[in-house]
């Protein structure tokens, strides 16, 4: 019997000469990508950078299949090589053998008995910017929750060691590194090459983001003082190889990655969640339930979170609807097969979880707000259909520590103010190097006993 030869990879209309796909990106980065699920198969061709090609994996068991059972074998690909200009090799930019030996020296800052000792930091933290919201007065809830995220960030990575002004002018560098990181992704590389204000503000904030962590390693380190943080147990780490200590560019370079995750996440899905529960006051009711039922008067604490079960679902659809991740990149190293299709070496693979996780043929009804549909047993998701936190060897690290930081900040938030929408006010996504919510200005009212 003749085997059957796959399709042709079909490339997406409305590339251009030296500039690739870069306009339609910039123009509108999410309804792009979106229309590429509607428009194509499993895998369809896009320019990002002339004389290279960039495939988007569609479907979702070629996506299982490509951060599983291929992970081992590809590069991190495009997205990683520009926020490899900001961290350097870190974990979260390294693959192979040196990803595993770095997970391996930064795993002891993940474990449970670490982030059990976070959970009274997290909500001192949260309690104290609650305090500083005005009842009465609009919020902009995303730059809250950024400064928030910030602040128990500052604690249980830094204890404190930074001091506010510091973090402050740390967060507008940070802001501007990622812009800037989100717009070299879509461009083409010559792009960085151009004498322009718009390289120069990357390239001083990059500077400035790696001066102030860097100050920070090497004041800490010459202190010899443990501060039982994670910049304390990233400066005990040992070289499994060599058993020397990390050096400081390296333990930047982590810490850096941690403050990447921790502020911009973080922040985004505590956002979108207030702003969620605000449009839907039944569900709300509901949370407030659980939370009056595993509380009652006391405070949050870590044996507590695994108890939050509707709340952790609520989670589970923002982190669905709303997902951060716009473009998840690979690049084969060798000739790869991915389902029936062969790919050349130096081939960049990509997938979109924003768009993955909207999509009909996945989840009915895909834009309404449900987090009842993790409860319906009949619903069973494809391997690869859901993966907020990726998959395989380069699964997110800090997975644990992030919902634990949700699940100690939104009870501790909900249960003392409330949040208020504008009539007719609509929040939509906006794509740099994660997808965030755009302006999202709020009432904060307090919430009577």
């Amino acid at each position: 019997m003749t085997q059957v030869a796959p399709p042709p990879i079909p490339r997406a209309a409305g590339s251009l000469p030296v500039l690739g796909h870069a306009i339609p990106l910039y123009r509108d980065t999410l309804g792009f990508i979106a229309s590429l699920r509607a428009r194509y198969g499993p895998l369809v061709e896009i320019t990002l950078q002339p004389g290279t090609r960039t495939v988007i994996v569609q479907d979702p068991e070629l996506i299982h299949t490509m951060l599983t059972d291929l992970g081992p074998s590809l590069d991190k690909g495009r997205f990683f090589d520009k926020m490899g200009q900001l961290l350097g090799e870190s974990v979260v930019t390294v693959a192979g053998r040196e990803h595993v030996r770095k997970r391996r020296q930064i795993q002891p800052a993940f474990g449970r008995a670490e982030i059990a000792g976070y959970v009274d930091i997290m909500r001192g933290e949260v309690n104290a910017a609650l305090d500083s919201w005005e009842p009465g007065k609009r919020l902009d809830v995303r730059e809250s929750m950024i400064q928030l995220s910030l602040d128990m960030l500052a604690q249980t990575v830094f204890s404190g060691s930074l001091d506010g002004d510091t973090f402050r002018e740390l967060r507008t560098n940070l802001a501007t590194v990622m812009n800037s990181v989100g717009v070299r992704v879509m461009m083409p590389d010559w792009v960085e090459r151009l004498p322009i204000p718009f390289n120069r503000r990357f390239e001083e904030a990059r500077s400035a983001v790696r001066s102030t962590i860097g100050t920070a390693v090497t004041e800490l380190r010459a202190s010899g003082y443990d501060t039982g943080d994670m910049l304390s147990l990233l400066l005990a780490a040992r070289d499994e190889t060599t058993g020397e200590p990390l050096s400081d560019y390296q333990v930047c370079s982590e810490i850096l990655t941690l403050a990447l995750a921790g502020t911009e996440n973080t922040a985004t899905v505590l956002a979108w969640v207030v702003y969620e529960l605000a449009r839907h006051p039944e569900i709300e009711a509901r949370v407030l339930a659980e939370v009056e039922e595993v509380l009652g008067d006391r405070p949050v604490t870590f044996d507590d979170v695994p108890r939050f079960t509707y709340l952790e679902r609520v989670i589970r659809e923002v982190l669905r609807l709303h997902h951060t991740g716009w473009l998840v990149t690979r690049r084969t190293l060798t000739e790869t097969r991915l389902g029936d299709f062969t790919l050349p070496a130096g081939t960049d693979l990509a997938y979109c979880q924003h768009a993955l996780h909207r999509d009909p043929a996945l989840y009915p009804d895909p834009l309404r707000f449900n987090p009842d549909r993790w409860l319906d047993s009949k619903h069973q998701l494809l391997p690869g259909s859901f993966v907020p936190w990726g998959a395989g060897k380069h699964k997110c690290l800090g997975d644990r520590y992030a919902m634990t930081e949700l699940l100690t900040a939104l009870p501790t938030i909900l249960r003392r103010v409330r949040f208020g929408l504008a009539p007719g006010q609509t929040v939509k996504p906006v794509a740099r190097a994660t997808v965030r919510p755009g302006k999202m200005m709020m009432m904060v009212e307090k919430r009577l006993p």
